[in-house]
Parts: C-alpha cells; sequence; structure tokens
C-alpha cells in the first residue's frame, strides 16, 4: 500500500500546524523543501474538509482547525485519499477483471486495506506531536513556551 505524495503533504501540513500553530504556506513549504503550489491545493482541502482554517490577506497564514486529539490520521487519509483502490477491482466502475466473482485475492486485498486503516483510526494528530519539541528541532523552527505567547 502507498499513500499519494497528495496525502503526505496533508499530514506533514497539519504536524507542522500542530508544532508551530500559525504558520504561512511559504514557511511551510520551505521547511519541507516542497513546492508552494503544491501546499495550495492541500491546505484548500484540509481548510475544505474541516482540518485548518485559512486566513488570506496580510496578516493571514494557517492553523488547526480542530484540536489535535480530534484529528483521526485514519480519518484524514480517507479525505485526501477518496479513490484508494489497491487494484482493479476495488474500483467499481473501471473494473475491467473477468474473474473478480470468484477471486479470492480481492478478499484478502480488502481485509488488508481494512486493518491499514483500523490502525490509522486508532491514532490522533496529537499522538504524532507527543515528542513537539525534537520536530521543532528537526524543523529548524522555534516554538514559543506557553507562558511567553
Amino acid at each position: 500500500m502507498q499513500l499519494t505524495l497528495y496525502t503526505d503533504y496533508s499530514l506533514r501540513m497539519l504536524i507542522y500546524l500542530g508544532v508551530v500553530e500559525d504558520a504561512t504556506i511559504a514557511e511551510i513549504a520551505d521547511h519541507f523543501h516542497i513546492s508552494r503550489n503544491h501546499l495550495v491545493k492541500v491546505a484548500h482541502n484540509l481548510g475544505k474538509y474541516g482540518y485548518i482554517h485559512t486566513m488570506r490577506g496580510r496578516t493571514g497564514g494557517l492553523r488547526l482547525a480542530r484540536d489535535p486529539e480530534k484529528i483521526k490520521i485514519g480519518e484524514v487519509v480517507r479525505s485526501m485519499e477518496p479513490n484508494f483502490n489497491l487494484v482493479e477491482c476495488f474500483h467499481r466502475e473501471g473494473n475491467q477483471c473477468v474473474i473478480t466473482p470468484s477471486c479470492g485475492l480481492k478478499n484478502v486485498l480488502f481485509q488488508a486495506y481494512d486493518s491499514f486503516l483500523r490502525v490509522l483510526d486508532s491514532y490522533t494528530l496529537a499522538d504524532m506531536l507527543h515528542n513537539k519539541e525534537l520536530l521543532a528541532e528537526e524543523l529548524h523552527i522555534e516554538i514559543l513556551p506557553a507562558s511567553a505567547v
């Protein structure tokens, strides 16, 4: 199983916003060495699904729309990967495989897919932020202590 880069970037953006709280697309692009154009699309969809708030204008930026404890990783993956078809027979409209009705492989793959998403559902963004200081260090960003805000 492989997630698209789009979903990878979505998860990275959420982690980044969980570390710094407020950021711009340009900052995130610079820290992850990702195209700003890609991240504009990612931010748009994360906003559409209610994971982040996007503020426009001179003082605009991005921030989480929910507490990290309320953002399930499996939910994000499902939102960003609406056509997560492992094999052709998972795609109802485009399935051309002639053995689909009797194939046992599709059931095994579906169980694996279901297990994969169930594991992701058991984690939240907060779980990904348990080492916030180390993440900030690796991203070369300074996070202010709560008392300094």
